[in-house]
């Protein structure tokens, strides 16, 4: 008599864990979202707006960390007065951020 209860009890405790685990996996899916892909995606595209917003004039900060004026645009790619005499051609994605105007100058 006691193991059949004991049987029964177990079956029913089973069928509730298979409900349960997947209310906390839609949970972990909620916060897996809400925590790493929203605001990814928000980054993405705020980056994508600052990319494209950029003029000529204006002064950014590359990836790897060149700071330069930008003298012409083109749909991929973005020449940068660095010094005087140098100029270098980056890629538009390789914008880090804008600087506000007058950073270089009071920088040197």
């Amino acid at each position: 008599m006691f193991i059949s209860n004991a049987m029964a009890a177990e079956g029913s405790a089973a069928g509730q864990g298979g409900f349960g685990s997947l209310i906390m996996l839609a949970v972990f899916g909620l916060i897996f979202y809400f925590l790493l892909i929203r605001p990814q995606s928000k980054r993405q595209k705020e980056h994508k707006t600052m990319i494209s917003s950029i003029e000529k004039g204006d002064e950014v900060v590359t990836n790897g960390g060149l700071i330069g004026k930008v003298t012409k645009l083109d749909d991929n790619l973005l020449m940068l007065k660095v010094s005087d005499n140098t100029e270098v051609m980056v890629q538009r994605g390789m914008v880090a951020s804008t600087l506000p105007k007058g950073t270089i100058k009071s920088l040197k």
